[in-house]
């Protein structure tokens, strides 16, 4: 949803979620089956790789990406056209972006890591 009284600038500013179960995901990293780094110091290729883990979240808990209602995306950076970049391949990925935010952060868990992904989601 949009509050008509503030400044648009393409990004929504909340969603209403109808009753019903929420799912509160874990941050999603760029991690591969056997636990390795996908796309290593590369940031839009991890973004990818998590916004597709978040997906496979989605699905085992019963819900879907149209169901997410809000997003947290942090990346290792402290350069503004990165974390646009990053912001950019999620919005590509979502039908209808869910209010979101890009944070950039000092540093994440794993070696090379430079995205992790946390979502807020309906779920049946």
């Amino acid at each position: 949803m949009r509050a008509p009284a503030l400044h648009d600038g393409g990004f929504v500013h909340g969603a209403v979620v109808p009753g019903g179960s929420t799912l509160f995901t874990a941050g999603i990293s760029p991690l591969d089956s056997a636990g390795g780094i996908v796309g290593p110091g590369e940031a839009t290729v991890q973004t990818r790789r998590c916004l597709d883990c978040l997906a496979e979240v989605l699905v085992a808990a019963g819900s879907a990406p149209a169901q997410v209602v809000k997003l947290t995306v942090y990346v290792a950076t402290a350069d503004p056209a990165l974390l646009g970049r990053v912001w950019q391949t999620v919005d590509a990925w979502f039908a209808d972006t869910p209010p979101a935010i890009v944070l950039g952060v000092t540093a994440l868990p794993y070696p090379e890591q430079l995205v992790e992904i946390e979502a807020i989601a309906t779920a049946e």
